[in-house]
């Protein structure tokens, strides 16, 4: 496995990645549920930032709390969209296993995540990602791996 990461003929500089998924109108269901927002892409670090609106009204348990499987679903969107930066925008890479420990309860309201890509193979690659409350306190954190898969092919 070779740590590589496939560009576009033209390559994409960070602001204009950051700028193209700021501006979209087709913004997946899920990351609409979650209140995504991408903050930040640093394409050298195979690193994104970004925001979460954990709305009590959508995300609460049973202890008021944001339940577990949706902070799963927002670290698991951090490292997609890191893999998705670290390609050059040029691939998706779908989960293929997680694994995710809870520090702290999280509370509705603002969550920051970051999303970073470890290892960029040709068939795997290798995520991290965490989840801070308002404070800077670290909620969640989670590893994966994930198979890059070019867009064309995930379209059809």
């Amino acid at each position: 496995m070779t740590d590589v990461a496939s560009t576009t003929p033209e390559t994409l500089t960070d602001e204009a990645i950051l700028a193209r998924f700021q501006r979209t109108r087709n913004q997946p269901t899920g990351s609409q549920t979650l209140g995504f927002a991408i903050v930040a892409v640093n394409q050298a670090e195979k690193r994104v930032e970004v925001a979460f609106d954990a709305r009590a009204e959508l995300l609460l348990n049973p202890m008021k709390q944001i339940q577990g499987g949706y902070l799963c679903a927002m670290l698991d969107e951090a490292m997609s969209v890191a893999c998705m930066v670290a390609s050059g925008m040029t691939h998706v890479a779908p989960t293929a296993e997680m694994k995710t420990s809870f520090y702290r309860p999280a509370q509705p309201g603002p969550i920051m995540g970051i999303g970073r890509v470890v290892k960029w193979g040709r068939t795997i690659a290798f995520t991290e990602g965490e989840l801070y409350d308002p404070e800077g306190r670290l909620l969640a954190k989670a590893t994966g791996t994930a198979v890059p898969t070019p867009f064309q092919s995930y379209k059809k």
